[in-house]
């Protein structure tokens, strides 16, 4: 029996020994190539690409139709499965890869009809935009053709790599479309329900402005005294406790400052743009380099977006450019009757396998696409629908010469309204909002009515935006929330700011000096200072002074919370739940009445704040749920759960000790298979980091979402900048490159932006 057992453990030992060396034999056998010779009919002239220790691809060609291929090519070799997934998110394409589970997101995606609307935008292009985007396909669908075998996603799936297309390109526009402005519709229409359900006074306390503001002429919204409104007994009576979840959709941070504030008389730009995070990382490094018409050379150092041919964030050594989301108001309902005219069309989605599909009904009016909710039809009106969305008008700055002609540009981008920041290398500094924004001008936080609605302005791009060049004190900021003027605020609405506090503890901290290095910038960029919690913090330590003795440990620890997001922490991670838990419950009465009808607070959960004080202030009785019989008493209840919840998820003890903020807000980047499958962890997943930094400070950082890239520069002293992301350039596991930058970023080590030592050359040659 022995021997039978031994000889049954040996051949299972060799089955797993074949099939784990079969599986990496043919993982190396997808690694791409990344030195040798290539020839392509595509190209006018050759090209090369190079890589360095980080992945940094450099390409070097005679044109920017060239430059194009080259960098598809490179996006093709090493993050074709990326671009797919953001190519079939925006478009509703998911469920053909991942079956009847990715159902709703696509049915969620094709009520905006965007790959519709991606090619009808080709179709209409300039020629020349058209011609680049099909060239850079062309080298996206090159490199996949160059594999010897599919990357293993494909396997996995059991699926094959479709042929890129150039309004795939324009679909990967419309996913950054979908992250930074998806809350907007979702935002108005909870507040809509507000109004509906609750009434105009719970919808003036919920939005009353806050004192968190940070414009850059330093105008503020009214402070009102907005009545506490009462709340009806069965509100309270029928109150579910549930989590009102956090929108991940507020982040990026940039500032900048003119050259009378550093050494070299450059101006200084800082940029760190916040998204989600997953495996592989979404931005990719790259470098440019054509001769422009006049034969001068062209630099263009920076990250791209795989799936689109262009430089987001970089500079071309005279100008640099950052962006972040600038949440002008971009999305209107429109409460339609039944007279409105319909129209039904229907949306086929395929599922794995070629004769399996389902027909999604899409509701159409002429205002746009329609839902009902609470037994009210709404068509949505949103810029993403709109003619002059998304165009390649972005690639003008890669031969900008000063701030000046990037501000001049910046309203023809077909791209999410962001706050542009460029600075030049003499010295100039500006801030304009750019991109896509309607005309119309009665922006609404709720749902309008059809004669209200400004058709023919939507249609049009609007042009007369304003803009900020070299302000006296020297000093540009934004980072997310309100930087128009208050004048200005009734004209392009609130599509859903950040809360202010993050700017301004920006802004603070640039005025504590009068000069400024690319590390000065660095340590503001990774400032976890908790300037925002320290009211919560007071109010915390004051609560449980109530009872000394059941909280002496807890005191303690509040006590000693450092006042930051710091790893060690154990205090800010008891006062950032215990607010989040307050908020949960106090407004649960709300929260229960809008998930009747599959609506949530959660968009509007950061302008809670000054309700939430005013609540805390006034202690109204008919907000006060049973059995408690003060504010005080229902408030250390919120302590006590938070706590406790926080122990069953991080403590295997039941110490106080064990929930340090290192440990509780751990960042792990993961790769969207290992989430399904977490024996892939290992192979697929960045390594899990100790937490640092958190949502209202300069630093943000949850565990799978804070700064995607961190970039600072003095244009013409690019030797000297700084450019770091959170994982590598490559996709495949076996790669070098995919973990490459990743121990940098998360020791808060700076890498630099410009390419060093080249380990690998493509040369792609020309046949004509």
């Amino acid at each position: 029996m022995t021997k039978i057992i031994k000889i049954l453990l040996v051949s299972t030992l060799s089955l797993i020994f074949i099939f784990l060396s079969t599986a990496y034999f043919g993982l190396h056998l997808s690694l791409p190539k990344l030195s040798g010779q290539f020839r392509s009919g595509h190209l006018f002239e050759s090209v090369t690409i190079e890589r360095d220790r980080l992945g940094t691809v450099i390409i070097h060609g005679q044109n920017r139709q060239d430059v194009a291929y080259a960098l598809g090519f490179a996006h093709g070799q090493d993050r074709f499965f990326q671009m797919d997934l953001l190519r079939r998110n925006s478009a509703g394409e998911l469920a053909e890869i991942f079956g009847k589970k990715a159902l709703k997101l696509d049915k969620s995606r094709r009520f905006h009809q965007l790959r519709k609307r991606a090619e009808k935008t080709v179709a209409k292009m300039d020629p020349k935009q058209k011609l680049l985007l099909q060239t850079y396909a062309n080298g996206v669908n090159a490199a996949v053709a160059e594999q010897n075998l599919s990357s293993f996603e494909y396997l996995l799936t059991g699926t094959s790599p479709q042929k890129w297309q150039p309004a795939d390109s324009l679909l990967v526009i419309f996913s950054m479309y979908l992250d930074l402005q998806g809350n907007t519709p979702k935002r108005d229409m909870a507040l809509t329900q507000i109004k509906r359900l609750y009434g105009e006074q719970m919808l003036a306390f919920v939005t009353q402005n806050s004192p968190y503001q940070a414009a850059l002429d330093s105008s503020i919204l009214p402070i009102e005294d907005i009545l506490t409104p009462e709340l009806e007994p069965q509100l309270l009576a029928t109150a579910l406790m549930s989590t009102i979840e956090e929108p991940i959709d507020i982040g990026s941070n940039n500032w900048a400052v003119t050259g009378a504030l550093t050494m070299s008389g450059r101006a200084m730009l800082s940029d760190d743009m916040h998204l989600s995070f997953g495996v592989p990382i979404i931005w990719y490094r790259a470098q440019l380099n054509y001769p422009s018409a006049t034969g001068e050379t062209i630099q263009v150092t920076g990250v791209s977006l795989p799936g689109a041919p262009a430089i987001v964030v970089g500079t071309n050594n005279k100008v640099a450019w950052g962006f972040t989301n600038a949440y002008i108001d971009t999305a209107d309902w429109i409460a339609i009757d039944e007279n409105e005219l319909l129209t039904t069309e229907i949306e086929v989605i395929k599922l794995p396998g070629s004769l399996s599909s389902i027909k999604y009904p899409l509701l159409l009016s002429k205002f746009g696409p329609v839902k009902r909710v609470n037994g009210q039809d709404y068509a949505l009106a949103w810029v993403a629908h709109q003619d002059y969305a998304v165009d390649m008008e972005l690639l003008g700055l890669e031969t900008i010469s000063n701030v000046q002609e990037g501000l001049a540009l910046a309203t023809s981008f077909g791209i999410p309204i962001q706050n542009l920041m460029l600075v030049d290398s003499k010295g100039n500094a500006a801030w304009k909002p750019a991109g896509a924004v309607p005309s119309r001008t009665n922006p609404a936080n709720v749902a309008q009515s059809p004669d209200s609605f400004q058709g023919v302005l939507w249609g049009i791009d609007e042009t007369e935006l304003p803009q900020v060049l070299n302000p006296e004190h020297g000093r540009l900021w934004s980072a997310n929330s309100r930087v128009i003027s208050a004048e200005e605020f009734s004209r392009f609405g609130d599509g859903g700011y950040a809360l202010g506090a993050r700017s301004q503890q920006i802004r603070d901290r640039l005025f504590e000096s009068e000069q400024f290095t690319e590390q000065d910038f660095y340590r503001l960029q990774l400032d976890n200072k908790a300037k925002f919690l320290t009211p919560w913090h007071d109010y915390l330590i004051n609560l449980l002074s109530d009872e000394p003795v059941r909280f002496a440990k807890d005191i303690q620890f509040i006590r000693d919370w450092q006042a930051c997001a710091c790893a060690d922490s154990v205090g800010y991670t008891l006062v950032r739940s215990f607010r989040a838990k307050l908020l949960d419950a106090s407004f649960a009465p709300i929260e229960t009445g809008l998930k009747q009808i599959n609506v949530s607070l959660s968009p509007i959960k950061r302008y809670l704040e000054p309700a939430m004080w005013q609540l805390l202030e006034d202690e109204p009785s008919s907000w006060l749920p049973e059995p408690f019989l003060n504010w005080n008493k229902f408030a250390i209840q919120a302590y006590a759960d938070s706590t406790q919840e926080l122990l069953d998820k991080h403590s295997d003890n039941g110490a106080l000790d064990s929930l340090n903020w290192g440990k509780v807000n751990a960042l792990r980047i993961q790769h969207p298979f290992s989430k399904q499958m977490p024996l892939l962890s290992t192979l697929l997943d960045m390594p899990t980091v100790t937490g640092f930094g958190d949502s209202f400070m300069p630093a943000v950082q949850r565990s799978s979402f804070g700064a995607s890239q961190r970039f600072i520069v003095q244009p013409g002293l690019e030797s000297q900048a700084i450019m770091v992301i959170p994982g590598g350039q490559s996709g495949h596991p076996l790669s070098d490159y995919y973990r490459a930058g990743f121990d940098e970023y998360a020791n808060h080590e700076s890498t630099p932006l410009l390419p060093g030592n080249i380990l690998h050359k493509i040369t792609i040659q020309a046949v004509n």
